[in-house]
């Protein structure tokens, strides 16, 4: 099945439809969801997606589409950790012992606050 073409408004028209117990609505059911809110449809691409969906189960498609999306890599938040651990081994303990520096001094702008006599749920 090929949705490059297919836009994505024809397509959640199409499944606001089948959720509203539609189980194989028209391009004209497509078209009169589309047009409450006032878009146009695109007949070209609303009658792609109709062929492309007839006589399919949508249950069976999405969940062959979820199988697929498992297995595409998605990146995650792993990139930014080798960035941050190769900056000690190059700059040494001084690079470190530079960091360590400006915590000190949050804590003791917080000590601070604390000798004024009252705390925030005093």
């Amino acid at each position: 099945m090929e949705f490059q073409n297919i836009e994505m408004k024809h397509l959640a028209a199409y499944l606001l439809l089948t959720l509203g117990g539609n189980a194989s609505p028209s391009a004209a059911d497509v078209k009169d969801v589309l047009a409450s809110v006032g878009i146009d449809a695109d007949e070209e691409r609303l009658d792609k997606l109709i062929a492309e969906l007839k006589g399919k189960d949508l249950n069976d498609l999405i969940s062959q589409g979820s199988s697929k999306l498992a297995s595409v890599p998605s990146g995650g938040g792993g990139g930014g950790g080798g960035a941050a651990s190769s900056a000690p081994a190059a700059g040494g303990a001084a690079a470190a012992a530079e960091e360590e520096k400006p915590a000190e001094k949050e804590e003791e702008k917080e000590e601070s606050d604390e000798d004024m006599g009252f705390g925030l749920f005093d």
